[in-house]
Formats: structure tokens, C-alpha cells, sequence
């Protein structure tokens, strides 16, 4: 049975039908939070929404709109976000501008509320990517436009039932063939896409003592996981670990860039994406966001592998 509301005001939350978005619904639901979900009319991923949410119809350019949205509301939570492109302008709407627009809303109305960004590890190397880059602007518009209360949360790879990033290398690690792109003694912090959701209510609990930080957060795992760890957590008896030439990456990338141009479709391995799959390491420490807020990840690599391929359409 459903718990009681703890707050009559909704927590306003973007990106709700995405990936991780979906999780953040269920998380807060289920924690008693009311949730309004910000929907792009026509998205295809709106069947994804919990049939407990508020929903609101709502492009991030519609003033009007948007007042309607933030009206009422406890908190936001922007999780709405683009990981495809070829170029920065692609990148900008969902990972910039959206931020701006919400928090300008917000302040005109003079009805700032704590504001939580989910932002991502790649902010902190802007010079890599289009997306890196993006990524990290969307952090500057939080701290530029907030009249409240922000934080920022910055995930590794994140991964899960229903991803379609990571899924083909987990079912590639459990038959015991990987394919690394990094250096050899690369290593990666990880975070299984539950227990990324489970922090923003831990966040909502303790918004005061995270007021102006941006938390990196991870599974635990001190010193993230090198390849023949996440062969060994996908329960692959015998691993063959192969690694992939950067001269490779670089020519396949360029050639995807120019088609993705040529059939107007947006690209998910470019000259950037490959910069970013070959840095010596991507790593990060839950100590500080652990201590401000009690959160505490529940899923290690082994168990998040196994619920990832056993559920792997979500």
C-alpha cells in the first residue's frame, strides 16, 4: 500500500520519463513525495510516467506554461538531459537552457525552491566533449540564475535495466569477451541507476545542509573498477579483454559524425565521445554526500549486473 504524503506540495521533476528519470518517480512515490512530472508534448517516453504522478504538457519555451509548473511546488529535481549530438548547439536545449528557463521562472515568480541538478562526472573535464562542456554549463546556470537553495549531483556511468548504453558491454563482460577502449590500468567509477535515484530523496531530506555543493556519488567502490573487475562481477569464468586501437575509435567516430549529418540523426560516438572512453580514469567518492545526507549505495557491480541483464528491457 502506497505511504502517506509527506509534503501536500509536489517535488516538480524533469526528465521524469528518461532513464533515470523514471526511477526518480518511483523513488519519491514510494518515499511519499508527490511528484509533477514536466513532459515534453509528443515524446514517445511519456508512457513511461507513473499513473501517481501530476503531469504537466510543457516545452521549456513556453512562459506561461512553465509559471503554471513551478506554481505550488516544494523542490526541483532536473533530470532531463542529452547525451546525443554532434555538436555543442545540440546539447544546449535539455542540458542548458532548460535549467535557465526554469530557474528564471522561478525567480520571477519570487518562489524560489531548492533546486537539485542530476548533472554528470564528465562536467568536471568540460574540455573533452560537446557533452562534457554542456554539461558543466548547466552547472554555471545553476549557480548564475538560483534564488534558492541548489545542489549539484555529478554520477559516473550510470546503469541499469533499460539502458542501452551500457547493457551491450554487460552482455558482452558475461560471456567473457571485453572490449576496453581506455588504456589498460583504466579505471571507472560506476552506479546502478537505483541507487542514483534513492539519493534524491536523501537529498530532499537534508537540502539545507547541501545548499551551493556539488556532490560526486558512486557505488563505494573505492578506486572504481578496472576491466578484468567488471569481467569477474559479470560472472565470466575466463576473460579475453581486447583493446581497442584510439586511432580506430577516432576513424570510426569521424565517419559517424558525417553520417549523422548526412541522415540527420543525432550521433553517440564522435571525436569527443572517444576523448572521453580513452581518459586514464573517471572516478569518484561518496564520503562527502554520505556525510551531509546518510545516503549509502545498496548495489554493488555483481548484483547490479545480474538485475541489469536478468531485466535488461526494463
Amino acid at each position: 500500500m502506497p505511504q502517506p504524503s509527506l509534503h501536500h506540495q509536489p517535488i516538480l521533476l524533469t526528465g521524469a520519463s528518461g532513464f533515470i528519470g523514471r526511477r526518480i518517480q518511483r523513488q519519491l512515490l514510494d518515499s511519499g513525495y508527490p511528484v509533477r512530472a514536466l513532459l515534453r508534448p509528443g515524446s514517445p517516453n511519456n508512457r513511461h510516467i507513473d499513473p501517481r504522478c501530476e503531469t504537466h504538457d510543457c516545452g521549456l519555451t513556453d512562459e506561461a506554461a512553465l509559471r503554471e509548473a513551478v506554481t505550488g511546488i516544494q523542490a526541483v529535481v532536473y533530470c532531463a538531459g542529452t547525451v546525443r549530438g554532434a555538436a555543442l548547439q545540440d546539447f544546449l536545449p535539455a542540458n542548458v537552457n532548460g535549467v535557465e528557463a526554469i530557474l528564471k521562472t522561478m525567480s520571477a515568480c519570487h518562489a524560489p525552491r531548492p533546486f537539485l541538478l542530476i548533472s554528470s562526472l564528465a562536467a568536471s573535464r568540460p574540455e573533452l566533449s560537446h557533452y562534457a562542456h554542456s554539461k558543466q554549463l548547466g552547472e554555471q546556470a545553476v549557480q548564475r540564475h538560483s534564488a534558492g537553495p541548489w545542489t549539484v549531483l555529478r554520477p559516473p556511468a550510470v546503469y541499469g535495466p533499460g539502458d542501452t548504453e551500457m547493457m551491450p558491454v554487460l552482455q558482452m563482460a558475461k560471456r567473457g569477451w571485453i572490449f576496453r577502449p581506455g588504456p589498460e590500468h583504466q579505471k571507472l567509477s560506476l552506479l546502478y541507476a537505483d541507487d542514483l535515484a534513492s539519493a534524491v530523496p536523501a537529498w530532499l531530506e537534508s537540502w539545507q545542509r547541501c545548499n551551493g555543493k556539488t556532490f560526486c556519488i558512486d557505488d563505494g567502490h573505492a578506486g572504481g573498477y578496472g576491466w578484468p573487475e567488471i569481467a569477474q562481477a559479470a560472472g565470466s569464468k575466463r576473460s579475453h579483454i581486447y583493446g581497442i586501437p584510439r586511432t580506430l575509435l577516432a576513424s570510426v567516430a569521424s565517419i559517424n559524425l558525417a553520417l549523422s549529418r548526412v541522415i540527420n540523426r543525432a550521433p553517440m560516438l564522435t571525436p569527443g565521445k572517444v576523448r572521453e572512453l580513452t581518459q586514464d580514469d573517471w572516478l569518484c567518492d561518496n564520503s562527502d554526500f554520505t556525510q551531509t545526507t546518510g545516503w549509502q549505495p545498496q548495489t554493488g557491480l555483481p548484483c547490479g549486473i545480474r538485475l541489469s541483464l536478468k531485466h535488461g528491457t526494463d
